[in-house]
This record gives structure tokens, C-alpha cells and sequence, in this order.
């Protein structure tokens, strides 16, 4: 089942769609990683809704326990019912247990960081995240975003997709930056081209020149349990020819022993 990266908040042909539900879980989405407080003006401005729409969900999501308001600060946090779904899926996703003395051996073999991803809209949010010991090693950890379009992990994840679900999320993706889409459409499809010739993904440098990875995808019959596996790290610790020639087999390795252990197969 296709879900819309940019969902429309009113739906009047879909008769089965609450639009009041909509606007309440895009309220929970204004927050960002290192935004702990919001107030209803800046979540009337990203969410696009009326101020007075914003400051009936706000205190009805607060009542619920999804929101918190700060009487000091005049805003609003996320509260603890937010924290109790997320944990909750990620408790229930096997692939993080199976996978994690794997990733974290990788990762100190190659002095850098692996990750498992599943696609939110255009980005790709970790799941789980294992670093090597070295001080220089990137940051990221469960529930980091990185963009689909522009990272190994996310061209990976692209192309474990049936192809109408792949045509789907480029229409979206061209949408969201015609201006860049030439440039980012010529990326991923020379990233097609690889995955099908050797069964990963490179970084390409359009998200960030600083880094290099490559990425792998672990596909399942239903799209929206797909997920991708990414390895990477600062492009001086990890040229070209040591990602092609020994880390991405690794990974490769490592994601296909998952999808055995997984019982899926598809590849």
C-alpha cells in the first residue's frame, strides 16, 4: 500500500479518511531532533493550519499525554505517550536484535558507522546504529533522518522496491525539488544501474561531499517493511576502493544473513 510522503490533511473523496487524526499526528511531526519546544504560532506556521485549529489539538493532545506544555516557556514538548509508541516499534522489530552484534562487529572492523533505516515520508530514519570505537566516527543514532533521494541507504532502499512503488516515490521526490531533480534523477538512477550490478549502493556526495558509504537493502514482501542497511563514515577514512572492494561485500554478507535469519529470501 502506497502512503503519500506529503499527505493532504483534507481528503474529501476518501470517506474513510479523519482529517482531524491527520492534523493531530502532523502536530506530533513539527518537532524535529534538537527541537524540544514548540509554540502553537511556529506549529501553525509549518503545519499550514490555522492558529486556533493548532491550539485545540495541541490541548487535546496534551490531555491525551502526547504533548507536554511548559507554563515557563509558553510551549509545548512532546510528552511521554509519544515516547511509549516509538519504543513499542522498535521492540517489536526483530531485525534490531538479530542484527546488532553483526553491525557493531563491522563497525569496528571498519572504524565507522552502521545503521539500519526504514523510510518516513522522503527520509530515512535509524532504526538502530552501532559505532566503531574511533573518536572520529559520525553521530547518528536511533532516530536520526538522512534524505531518501540522496544517501546510500536511501538509493538502496529505492531500488528494493517494486516498480510502482519505486515510480511513486520518484513523482514525489521530483515534486518536492524540480529545481535539483535532473541532477538527483541522474543519481539514482546510476545507482539502479550498480545495485543491479553488484547488489549495493555508493554515496555520491549529493547529500554531504564529507561522507562516504554504501548501502544495502532488506527487502520484504510488503513494501513498508522494507528497510536498508547503510556503512559508512568520513570520506578520508573510507575511499572509494576500500568501500567497493571490502566493506560493501561485508555488508552485503551481513544483510543477506539477515534476510536467512529473517526467513525472507527475496533478493
Amino acid at each position: 500500500m502506497q502512503t503519500d510522503p506529503h499527505p493532504v490533511l483534507e481528503q474529501p473523496a476518501d470517506r474513510q479518511f479523519v482529517s482531524a487524526l491527520a492534523r493531530g499526528l502532523e502536530i506530533l511531526r513539527c518537532f524535529r531532533p534538537g527541537e524540544s519546544l514548540l509554540s502553537n504560532s511556529e506549529m501553525a506556521r509549518r503545519t499550514g493550519m490555522p492558529k486556533p485549529t493548532i491550539s485545540r489539538l495541541t490541548h487535546t493532545l496534551t490531555k491525551l499525554g502526547y504533548l507536554h506544555f511548559s507554563p515557563d516557556q509558553g510551549r509545548y514538548e512532546l510528552g511521554a505517550g509519544v515516547l511509549a509508541l516509538g519504543y513499542t516499534l522498535l521492540a517489536n522489530l526483530d531485525v534490531r536484535a538479530l542484527a546488532r552484534p553483526a553491525m557493531q562487529e563491522l563497525a569496528e572492523y571498519a572504524q565507522c558507522s552502521v545503521a539500519i533505516g526504514i523510510r518516513d515520508r522522503l527520509n530515512m530514519v535509524y532504526i538502530e546504529a552501532c559505532r566503531g570505537s574511533a573518536a572520529v566516527t559520525m553521530r547518528r543514532d536511533a532516530g536520526s533522518r538522512i534524505p531518501l533521494s540522496t544517501t546510500a541507504m536511501g538509493k538502496a532502499y529505492l531500488c528494493a522496491l517494486p516498480q510502482a512503488e519505486r515510480d511513486f516515490l520518484m513523482d514525489h521526490i521530483r515534486l518536492d525539488d524540480e529545481a535539483a531533480w535532473p541532477t538527483v534523477k541522474a543519481d539514482i538512477e546510476e545507482g539502479f544501474r550498480h545495485y543491479q550490478d553488484h547488489g549495493f549502493c555508493l554515496s555520491s556526495g549529493l547529500w554531504d561531499s564529507k561522507i562516504s558509504a554504501v548501502g544495502v537493502a532488506l527487502p520484504d514482501p510488503d513494501p513498508a517493511k522494507t528497510m536498508s542497511f547503510t556503512c559508512g563514515g568520513p570520506s578520508f577514512l573510507l575511499p572509494r576502493d576500500r568501500l567497493v572492494g571490502d566493506l560493501a561485500p561485508r555488508l552485503v554478507t551481513l544483510v543477506r544473513t539477515m534476510e536467512t535469519k529473517l526467513g525472507r529470501n527475496l533478493s
